[in-house]
């Protein structure tokens, strides 16, 4: 198949996966075209059956704001034309639904592009549901030919909040690169970011205040009256500063560290030994899945997607969102009990392979490719006239 690909290249999980499924899908012989204003963080380097298309963003003084949504339309119709496009499949509603769609009414009589759309998250607990995106973004997902969704929670959010009919939404998790996100693997940082053989705590994320970073610095300020670690805060965004400001004002800057974006966060994470995720939502945690598959235990939010990926108790522990003493406890538990700790690492480990591997979950998404493609062609298929 030629696959259309089109996400926000940005540091995020909705683009992650975006990305992740692009490289798998072109190692599986498909054809992958990815459409987006910058090239996806994650994709670097040639790739066979890989090819990225930048949207061209026209600078015009009588605009406030460019309007991407219709400029991404052109470039998908025109990709889908040039290339012969067999379908595109969009993640995160807002804009790429209605772009898509806008492009598929632009093809001549004939001609064809059917639309799978991926609903990530906060496209549909948050910005979706602002008053001025709420119509656009129920249409646009209503009129895509596929529907997915990452968790059963976000799924049910729709089906609520959209009026999606149930049966028309496939809830097709998250996946990861097993093979790629392992413990131990070459290089390893841990003599670098924790000298003193400190235990490695973690967070990665875009920094954004949906993710209370300064709730990771408190409950790592709890962690470490009891056990010898450092913290280490991978990522960037606004809540940034804040958070810096915070380890400061706790007095634990010293074993704080803010690397900033990037690029090769298996790396880091295959030397974690606790991550923390302590989100006001989430509706997968996709960050958390990957420092499982690297064997780390996760304490995090009891809230969204994340009782669907962190199994409690065998995996790490949930707390209630904002439980800043009690996640800090949790942390303890399994950073000072060697035999807690090594059980719930192979645990983590254990879902991440026989749940969310790649090539458990790939497989699925070129199944629903395929009876979206059969279903458009029993709608456009000649009627006999007798």
């Amino acid at each position: 198949m030629r696959i259309g690909i089109s996400c926000y290249p940005t540091y995020g999980g909705s683009g992650a996966v975006a990305t992740e499924l692009g490289l798998k899908l072109a190692e599986h012989g498909h054809e992958v075209h990815f459409i987006s204003y910058a090239q996806p963080f994650r994709l670097d380097g040639f790739r066979e059956r890989v090819f990225f298309h930048e949207v061209e963003m026209e600078q015009y003084p009588l605009f406030e704001h460019s309007p991407y949504s219709l400029a991404l339309a052109v470039a998908i119709h025109e990709t889908a034309v040039k290339w012969d496009l067999d379908l595109v499949h969009v993640h995160y509603a807002i804009p790429h639904a209605t772009s898509a769609w806008i492009a598929r009414q632009m093809l001549l009589p004939g001609r064809d592009l059917p639309v799978v759309t991926t609903l990530h998250g906060t496209d549909i607990t948050l910005v979706g549901l602002q008053p001025s995106y709420h119509s656009i973004t129920a249409f646009s997902i209503l009129r895509s030919q596929g529907l997915t969704a990452v968790s059963q929670f976000l799924a049910d959010e729709t089906v609520k909040n959209f009026g999606v009919p149930r049966d028309r939404l496939h809830v097709i998790p998250n996946f990861i690169d097993t093979t790629r996100y392992r413990r131990g693997r070459e290089p390893c940082h841990r003599a670098t970011l924790a000298p003193g053989g400190e235990k490695i705590v973690m967070h990665v994320s875009n920094f954004r205040p949906v993710k209370r970073v300064n709730d990771v610095i408190d409950v790592f300020a709890g962690i470490v009256k009891a056990v010898r670690a450092r913290l280490i805060m991978v990522g960037d965004g606004p809540d940034r500063p804040r958070a810096m400001e915070r380890a400061e004002e706790l007095g634990i800057a010293d074993r704080v560290l803010f690397l900033g974006k990037h690029a090769s966060v298996d790396e880091l994470l295959s030397c974690c030994d606790l991550f923390l995720l302590p989100s006001e939502s989430e509706s997968f945690g996709l960050a958390a899945l990957e420092a499982m598959s690297c064997g780390s235990p996760v304490v995090a939010s009891r809230t969204g997607g994340l009782p669907e990926v962190v199994t409690q108790g065998e995996a790490g522990f949930l707390l209630e969102v904002g439980d800043t003493a009690g996640m800090a406890e949790a942390g303890i538990r399994i950073l000072s009990d060697n035999a807690t700790w090594r059980r719930m690492s192979a645990a983590a480990r254990d879902i991440a392979v026989t749940r969310f591997a790649a090539e458990k979950v790939v497989p699925v998404y070129e199944e629903l490719y395929r009876e979206v493609l059969a279903g458009c062609a029993k709608q456009t298929a000649p009627v006999e006239v007798r």
